[in-house]
């Protein structure tokens, strides 16, 4: 056996006995240690302390990474959670708002003699000149005809164009074609709406309004009665702009329909109305 390879073999003999002897030193008595094995433990006690230190320190990292991977997963149930339960509100608002407004709808029905369909909006197409809501009957019926008065709770909507089965074009209240006789709510000031057909906003101008009637801006016409199309005390538009004239002048009127347009998905047509001079009541 050569040199070599006695040195190899005593320095793995030396490897393997080396942690017995510190093992051994660890589990003696404070009284019964050696001189060596004090060395021991002086030499030990550092490397036990930082490999110690180590295992605490990849122990705590290995838990903040278990922790993390769990928040993550609470994150991604929290987050379906929400999302399901936004949709829900959703809906459910949705349904509330369909709800109050077919309550609206039938409270006025009751309020408007003669009879009615209800329908429902389900298209609008815009031009420069006109604009035509398609609606939908809620149920067929042929007494719908052309120029049945069209009327949401929030007032007056339009007339009947044409009809088609249970498709219906009605032309809006803010068409240029459109002019309806209206009367101011506060001070009984008489004049015409007529739509301004603008295709970027519903707005309205009232004409034939004398110099020396009192309208002010915020004030509601409502529908006068005349003509027996519609009845009366339907809320048509609000002033928003006055612009007094000389004595013996037509004042200049702007004002925008009460009706949202945008918004509005169900309506009421009136296939029979009987004129009465008894006014719509006033909404409280």
């Amino acid at each position: 056996m050569d040199f070599r390879r006695i040195r190899d073999v005593g320095v793995v003999v030396a490897l393997l006995a080396l942690p017995f002897f510190f093992l051994r030193a660890n589990v003696k008595r404070a009284d019964r240690l050696s001189a060596l094995d004090r060395g021991l433990l002086r030499v030990s006690a550092p490397l036990e302390y930082r490999a110690s230190t180590l295992a605490r320190g990849l122990s705590s990292l290995w838990a903040d990474y278990i922790y993390l991977i769990d928040v993550k997963a609470d994150k991604e149930r929290l987050n379906y959670e929400n999302a399901r339960l936004r949709e829900s509100l959703h809906k459910l608002e949705s349904e509330v708002g369909e709800t109050r407004d077919l309550r609206r709808l039938l409270q006025l029905r009751q309020t408007i003699p003669g009879e009615s369909v209800t329908a429902e909006v389900v298209g609008k197409d815009f031009s420069p000149f006109f604009r035509v809501t398609r609606l939908i009957l809620d149920r067929e019926s042929r007494s719908v005809k052309t120029n049945d008065p069209v009327v949401s709770p929030d007032g007056v909507v339009g007339r009947v164009m044409s009809v088609s089965g249970d498709a219906v074009e009605t032309l809006l209240a803010v068409d240029a074609a459109f002019v309806l006789d209206v009367e101011d709510e506060r001070s009984r000031a008489r004049g015409f709406v007529r739509g301004t057909g603008d295709p970027s906003r519903y707005s309205a101008k009232v004409e034939m309004v004398d110099a020396r009637d009192d309208v002010e801006v915020g004030d509601v016409l409502v529908t006068s009665g005349m003509g027996k199309l519609f009845p009366k005390g339907l809320a048509v538009a609000r002033v928003s702009k006055v612009l007094k004239r000389e004595i013996g002048q037509n004042q200049e009127i702007e004002c925008v329909p009460t009706v949202d347009f945008g918004r509005l998905n169900t309506v009421l047509i009136l296939t029979n109305y009987q004129a009465t001079r008894d006014p719509i009541p006033a909404k409280k």
